[in-house]
């Protein structure tokens, strides 16, 4: 589970009592969408006429963009989770990033599943050798794909958080 007990109201939209505005939790969904269409060779690879987890990408940019309501967004992704789990490896945890990052458009707070999980199918793709280097770099690379103005949200999150989130985004 990569939710905390205690929510960040920075990453509760206004409307449900936090600071978070509607243009910044899109932006979020946008990122998470990034962070997941980065791997999703990955499944496809081994998946490749399972379209569920690109679907759910694509359902988080289209949410962003106002054309698709949040509840269909999150059943998208719930399927892409479900397109993860008879799946092993890097295959299975590149669909559970596509799935977390439509989730974002229900919880905001899933924006650091789309990254973990990202994160850990670059390190189950690579040999164990160098799987903590090609984690860093693809979190590193995430990093980059963040807007300005999102950046310190995303870094204090991702430190309150990153023992929820198997530890990837530490040096």
């Amino acid at each position: 589970m990569i939710l905390p007990p205690v929510r960040d109201p920075r990453l509760v939209t206004e409307r449900r009592g936090g600071t978070l505005t509607d243009d910044d939790h899109h932006a979020l969904a946008r990122w998470a969408a990034a962070c997941a269409e980065h791997v999703l060779p990955l499944f496809e690879e081994v998946a490749p006429l399972d379209p569920r987890p690109r679907e759910a990408v694509e359902a988080a940019r289209a949410w962003a963009r106002g054309e698709r309501t949040m509840t269909a967004t999150r059943a998208a992704g719930g399927h892409a989770m479900g397109a993860a789990r008879p799946l092993r490896g890097a295959a299975r945890w590149a669909a559970y990033a596509a799935g977390q990052a439509a989730c974002v458009a229900h919880v905001p707070e899933h924006d650091l599943g789309a990254a973990a999980y990202a994160i850990k199918a670059v390190r189950a793709a690579t040999p164990a050798d160098g799987a903590s280097a090609r984690g860093r770099a693809e979190r590193d690379w995430q990093r980059r794909q963040l807007p300005a103005h999102l950046v310190e949200l995303v870094l204090s999150d991702q430190e309150r958080r990153n023992h929820l989130c198997w530890c990837v985004f530490d040096d």
